[in-house]
């Protein structure tokens, strides 16, 4: 019996819990989402490649593909010619306006679904343009396929485990979808630890203990520093494959709020 909560005990000092909200974001401006917050990734890419992905989207700031309406922040994929793109979307970034280290980092969407829709609620290290990804750091706190409607990822990415060999689990709705309601997506995150839930449930943790193991040591926990948020909607790319017939545009991805707590 003393084993046991033993063990539980360990558990429950891992296990942070962080209440001192210092980001509420609840979309409650109509029109163009706070610019003294947000900013927006414009384009297909640095190197013109769908952001390292093949993704198939030209991301704009323009209201067709991002704006808050009626308490949300709506994210719009369309299927439309722009800017020599079959598709159109949009990507927020808090890059240089809110980063933060370690803490409890949020958010309530509906997703959006459909063969080759791919939305994302991630970070990327704010040290990013000195140092460059994967050594920067990526923590994918929700992405998911849209034609897995049930089925979302929590990933991280770093030197020695990135891109296809990322560090992932994946969590299932059982009898439901990501698409028919809201759910919240979250981490709490530590030094040397990164807890992924949705909704209340608890379905992963990370340390440099995990990284070592995947990597035979090859890895680094590149997560103590700051972070900063992003919000997408891709459209094909090499995680999803491309949209096909059965894929209905336009299809938005609903944020009802961001929220980033600290100890």
């Amino acid at each position: 019996m003393s084993v046991i909560s033993g063990c539980e005990t360990d558990e429950t000092q891992t296990v942070a819990t962080f209440t001192n909200l210092v980001l509420d974001e609840n979309f409650d401006t109509e029109g163009a989402p706070n610019p003294q917050l947000w900013s927006f990734d414009i384009g297909n890419g640095p190197n013109g490649d769908g952001w390292g992905n093949q993704e198939l989207q030209y991301y704009t700031d323009r209201s067709d593909n991002v704006t808050v309406e009626n308490g949300f922040l709506l994210i719009t994929a369309r299927e439309e010619s722009f800017a020599g793109s079959q598709y159109t979307s949009a990507r927020l970034i808090t890059q240089d306006k809110f980063e933060q280290e370690f803490g409890r980092f949020e958010a309530r969407i509906r997703l959006p679904f459909g063969q080759g829709i791919w939305p994302a609620f991630w970070m990327l290290g704010a040290d990013i343009d000195e140092n460059p990804w994967p050594g920067a750091g990526e923590i994918d706190i929700m992405e998911y396929r849209g034609q897995e409607p049930s089925i979302l990822v929590g990933s991280i990415h770093g030197p020695g485990y990135n891109g296809g060999d990322a560090i992932s689990k994946e969590f299932t709705l059982e009898n439901d979808r990501f698409d028919t309601d809201f759910h919240v997506f979250g981490i709490e995150w530590g030094p040397d630890f990164i807890n992924f839930y949705v909704d209340d449930v608890l379905y992963n943790q990370l340390t440099p203990e995990d990284v070592d193991e995947e990597t035979d040591g090859e890895g680094q926990w590149v997560f103590n520093k700051p972070f900063f948020i992003l919000i997408n909607l891709a459209v094909g790319g090499t995680f999803v494959g491309a949209p096909n017939a059965e894929t209905q545009f336009p299809q938005t991805m609903i944020v009802d709020y961001v929220r980033v707590y600290e100890n």
